[in-house]
């Protein structure tokens, strides 16, 4: 079974969010149980590509309306992802450094898909299933079936991940003519409310789709930023699956990007080594419980009530608490977390941007991982969290409803119900009591590091949804 993945973030090579981890792991763990999967990428100026050395497989052009453009595909030489890795490459709108804030994206995400249906056609290259992750690629399972150039791949099995169903890649009909000339008979399948929407088109074309947890699939249904009808209607194509992550990389027992390794057995000790010396560098107490949040500066992620979490939390209370924050997005909210600083320079500290390792090291030194999400169709940052001993203090929302188990139901984790700065800040109270009882502690903290939240269990069910695609 040949099956490509098609997404615009991929991790080493380019990431922003959890989209990039799920597509850097999940190939891999298909072809352990035998799945011919690779990752055919856009061509992004980063470091991982600038370090890895690639060899052009193909070249080709094709005209994006009037406009001719010429494009390459490169092939990373060694597989060091445990896949085989494509990318795309177009000057001018497929070679730059950022991943997304362009301009002109619509144009980019259009001509990476015509080019990866044109490279497939000229170098006799048919997959049994191509599997597309979120609106970037949303227009592939349309395309296959009713352009005119692409027909032969009209018996091609599509799947599509949704992993984010708020963004959805709207764009206006003069778009339309830039796009690989289609069935125009065909024009209202990517239509909705007026607007070409690709997120809206994959889900109407698709064979299959999935989103990144049971309970996000749930949700869509009753509120999908305007396409909840859909979602609702085409349920019976839909299928809930968990993300994983990738336990090779996420192990504090073998972490080479951490201080001190450890596991279940000295995670009390492990995890102090790394809070002292996580703590003197910014310049915190390592006696004291640490909280910590990573990830964006964005409403969705709740980050609108970080700052006065932050000030629940310290007020009256500074010289009691630790309070670390990493970070970056919206400038107002990141304004106000910086202000913060000033505000409480006692057991606050902030790092402003993202950064691989120290994130492997917050997780190992932090005893408490907030995530006060509005909407978190699955979450990561949960489940790194808890195979590093760190206790989990989340919104009952999405992935989060799934994954995380409140102590008080003999879980390993604390919940709470509405997106507030006074709900979250209990919740972490009560976070902060439970430190205090070690035994307890201990034996939860034995409990999360020992959970299953690998890539094995969810690629088995993908492996079922391919094969019952193609009987």
């Amino acid at each position: 079974m040949k099956v490509i993945h098609l997404s615009v973030e991929c991790f080493p090579v380019a990431k922003v969010g959890g989209l990039a981890d799920v597509v850097g792991a999940l190939p891999k763990y298909l072809n352990h149980l035998g799945v011919d999967a690779s990752v055919v990428m856009p061509y992004f100026n980063r470091k991982f590509v600038q370090e890895h050395s690639f060899e052009t497989v193909a070249t080709g052009q094709f005209y994006q309306g009037s406009i001719l453009l010429d494009y390459e595909v490169l092939k990373e030489s060694t597989d060091a992802l445990g896949f085989p890795l494509y990318l795309i490459r177009i000057p001018g709108l497929l070679d730059r450094e950022e991943v997304y804030c362009y301009a002109d994206e619509a144009e980019q995400w259009i001509a990476f898909q015509h080019a990866f249906l044109h490279y497939l056609k000229h170098n006799g290259i048919k997959p049994d299933i191509i599997h597309c992750h979120d609106h970037h690629v949303g227009l592939i399972p349309f395309l296959t079936r009713n352009a005119t150039d692409y027909k032969e791949f009209s018996d091609i099995k599509t799947v599509f991940t949704v992993h984010n169903g708020q963004y959805q890649g709207w764009m206006n009909w003069n778009k339309g003519i830039i796009l690989p000339a289609f069935d125009t008979w065909k024009w209202g399948l990517l239509d909705w409310d007026g607007v070409i929407n690709p997120l809206a088109t994959a889900i109407k074309c698709c064979d299959s789709y999935t989103t990144v947890s049971e309970g996000y699939l749930s949700e869509l249904f009753v509120e999908a930023n305007g396409l909840q009808r859909l979602f609702y209607d085409e349920r019976g194509k839909a299928w809930g699956i968990v993300n994983g992550i990738d336990t090779a990389y996420w192990d504090p027992a073998a972490d080479k990007q951490i201080t001190d390794n450890y596991s279940p057995i000295n995670v009390q000790e492990g995890k102090y080594e790394n809070k002292s010396k996580f703590c003197k560098e910014y310049g915190l107490d390592p006696n004291l419980p640490l909280l910590s949040y990573i990830g964006r500066f964005a409403t969705e992620k709740g980050a609108d009530i970080l700052p006065e979490i932050v000030r629940n939390l310290l007020d009256k209370k500074a010289g009691k608490r630790n309070i670390f924050i990493l970070g970056s997005g919206d400038p107002a909210i990141q304004q106000e977390i910086a202000e913060l600083e000033k505000e409480f320079p006692e057991g606050f500290a902030v790092f402003f941007g993202y950064n691989e390792q120290l994130a492997h090291q917050v997780y190992a030194a932090s005893d408490i991982l907030i995530m006060p999400s509005r909407v978190e169709p699955c979450g990561l940052n949960q489940l790194y969290a808890l195979k590093y001993g760190t206790i989990p203090v989340v919104r009952n929302i999405g992935g989060l409803k799934d994954t995380v188990i409140d102590v008080s139901e003999g879980g390993y984790g604390f919940k709470f119900e509405d997106v507030n700065a006074a709900e979250a800040s209990q919740a972490v109270e009560r976070a902060l009591d439970y430190l205090q009882e070690p035994k307890k502690l201990n034996e939860t903290r034995d409990l999360a590091m020992e959970l299953d939240f690998s890539w094995d269990k969810s690629t088995s069910k993908y492996v079922k949804l391919y094969n019952q695609l193609l009987k």
